[in-house]
């Protein structure tokens, strides 16, 4: 689970402070989907990186099966956190398998249950893994790259 309580941003800008997000409280349970749509500029990223504390909040808490992320090592906390950003974020050098992988395989995962977690992950988003785990991402739709991002 994910929560976030009264969490706000502000950054300086050409001396004037700017609230990025204010206040913001939010409980995402585990296995539920939670989408940020909102104009551009309206804090949405800004929101996503304090969750996985690339930015750190003005003030207020982000929590993680209740346990607050100020005391998590920030690497382990980036590996168990995935969001889709903006761009698709694969490696266009990699086979989609190799990208799916190479978090579990940071995590030490041995090679069979990595292809089994690809296997598992791709019939999750409704792409047929014969099909698609040894293609490159430019041979994918963007909307199958952006499912793949997940």
């Amino acid at each position: 689970m994910i929560e976030l309580q009264n969490l706000s941003k502000t950054f300086q800008s050409n001396g004037k402070e700017v609230k990025a997000v204010d206040s913001v409280s939010l409980t995402v349970n585990e296995g539920e989907i939670c989408v940020f749509l909102g104009p551009s500029g309206c804090g949405k990223s800004t929101t996503l990186k304090m969750i996985n504390r690339l930015i750190m909040p003005t003030s207020g808490k982000v929590l993680i099966n209740g346990e607050d992320t100020t005391g998590l090592d920030e690497v382990t906390l980036r590996r168990n956190i995935g969001y889709v950003i903006q761009q698709i974020g694969l490696f266009p050098n990699m086979t989609i398998e190799e990208n799916i992988v190479v978090v579990p395989k940071l995590l030490g995962w041995d090679k069979q249950r990595c292809h089994d977690r690809a296997r598992e992950l791709m019939s999750m988003i409704k792409l047929e893994p014969k099909q698609y785990l040894h293609r490159y991402p430019r041979e994918l739709s963007g909307g199958q790259q952006q499912r793949i991002g997940v």
